[in-house]
């Protein structure tokens, strides 16, 4: 458990210091802004559409470590995913971050969004986390409303 810890501090802090597909993308198919009105943490989410499949994902904000390299992974693994996989990762990231799945049970599904699970242990901490993909979420629902941690159950 120390070694997913170390891994966990590693990988957050590299994608908050370096946060891949970071920045606003022109002509998005898909925009919606995520609010943690108690942190501060902001954040819209871009989504480029070719089909059904993600083409490209971005952000822009600003927010807490983990809210922003939760951002950034996100953005890296979803390029490519269908809309089903995308949510179906959404769902597991969720269970994952609240502690209602074992993140070693889903180790190879996760990638590096395993390092997340350590979230769980801090439930202050899930609202950062969760708050680009819910925003992500919303986006290929097609709304355009701004998401708030605050409207979570």
């Amino acid at each position: 458990m120390d070694e997913l810890r170390e891994l966990y501090q590693e990988v957050i802090m590299d994608h908050n210091r370096n946060p891949r597909n970071f920045g606003e993308m022109e002509h998005a198919d898909h925009a919606v802004e995520g609010r943690n009105p108690l942190c501060g943490d902001h954040y819209t989410i871009y989504l480029k559409m070719n089909g059904d499949r993600i083409e490209k994902v971005s952000f822009n904000g600003a927010g807490c470590a983990i809210s922003k390299s939760s951002a950034s992974i996100m953005s890296t693994i979803l390029k490519g995913k269908t809309k089903a996989e995308a949510e179906k990762l959404f769902d597991v990231f969720h269970k994952i971050v609240t502690g209602e799945l074992d993140a070693a049970a889903h180790m190879e599904e996760l990638g590096k969004l395993a390092v997340f699970a350590g979230v769980a242990e801090f439930p202050v901490r899930v609202k950062c986390a969760t708050l680009p993909w819910h925003a992500m979420h919303s986006a290929l629902a097609g709304s355009e409303n701004t998401v708030s941690t605050e409207e979570e159950n």
